[in-house]
């Protein structure tokens, strides 16, 4: 089976379950998990922060977050396409009891007047605006780079207002391997930052959160709260720092592959525009998306689906060249059967 659904289907490699296997653990809530202990030390020096804190998933990291940050009745400015508005169960509002301020992002580019517009200071009738969250890469089922530029901007427009800004970069790597940049790189100014493990990495667990160390210290608390009292779960971090040593190289890989897909089906009419491809996924616009999924399904390929006439294909580590022209050579199949 040749799976496009998602980088998060990726297998972890033999090494990786080599070091599940001989990981050195302890109880992470004591503290005494080296293993864990070495992740934390190792991220928060990659993305340029004092401290990281080592998460079961992405939406936990995003929800301890901006509990760290706001308090209840609060807003928080985000993306209308963004995971944590969309796609966390109501964890906005059933954990947080944060108010979302709603603005567009058109292709990784924030519209930096709507964002101060939707600043706003404690009234009576008000709420105030607790945090700007942003996302890297943009658009889960486009992956658009959101530039280092960019991001400047509007750290700046945050630290005028003394807000916070938060970075969801569930596929940071992506972002930065795309841009030749370093992790820290990617994110000038940002007060704290996700990263997940379970993406271009191909690790089985985890996200990290950084920032500074009050701030990760409040954030191990919400962690606490949500469930994430971890024991012995260096077995889950060992995976992890083999990624770190191992997979960074592979993300070029998937990013040209991806391009290669977009490139080579441009000529059918899929609505695939290989200019918007920046990363790893590949984005299509067809009315005949729900046919030509199952189509592919009955060939031994998967793809995502994600409205009826719109669907992606995410190359990871397991998709190889020969994968992509299969995908290719079936798709001249589908528009040639009749």
């Amino acid at each position: 089976m040749i799976d496009l659904r998602s980088d998060t289907v990726s297998q972890p490699t033999p090494a990786m379950r080599e070091a599940i296997f001989h990981a050195k653990v302890g109880d992470d809530t004591l503290r005494d998990d080296p293993t864990v202990l070495r992740l934390e030390e190792r991220m928060a020096s990659m993305l340029g922060k004092e401290d990281s804190v080592f998460m079961a998933s992405g939406t936990m990291a995003n929800q301890a977050a901006v509990i760290s940050f706001g308090e209840r009745g609060d807003e928080i400015i985000l993306g209308e396409n963004s995971h944590l508005f969309n796609l966390e169960s109501g964890g906005l509002s059933a954990n947080a009891q944060l108010q979302p301020q709603l603005i567009k992002c058109e292709k990784g580019v924030y519209n930096l007047e709507e964002i101060e517009s939707k600043i706003r200071k404690c009234g009576v009738q008000f709420s105030k605006t607790a945090l700007i969250s942003i996302e890297n890469t943009n658009d889960l089922n486009a992956g658009y780079v959101v530039k280092r530029q960019h991001i400047e901007e509007i750290s700046k427009l945050a630290m005028r207002y003394q807000l916070p800004l938060y970075v969801d970069g569930a596929r940071l790597f992506n972002a930065a391997v795309a841009q030749n940049l370093q992790l820290h790189e990617t994110i000038p100014g940002a007060a704290a930052v996700m990263v997940a493990f379970t993406k271009g990495l191909s690790a089985p667990f985890g996200a990290i959160l950084a920032g500074d160390k009050s701030f990760c210290e409040e954030a191990r608390r919400v962690k606490q709260r949500l469930g994430g009292g971890f024991r012995q779960i260096g077995f889950m971090a060992a995976p992890v720092l083999v990624a770190l040593d191992t997979m960074i190289p592979r993300i070029k890989q998937d990013h040209e592959l991806a391009q290669l897909l977009a490139n080579e089906l441009k000529t059918y009419p899929l609505g695939i525009e290989p200019e918007n491809v920046h990363t790893n996924i590949v984005h299509g616009h067809f009315d005949e998306t729900e046919s030509y999924a199952d189509y592919l399904k009955k060939a031994s390929i998967l793809i995502k689906v994600t409205t009826k006439n719109s669907f992606r294909m995410v190359t990871h580590n397991g998709i190889e060249e020969e994968d992509v022209r299969e995908v290719i050579r079936a798709t001249d199949r589908y528009f040639n059967r009749r």
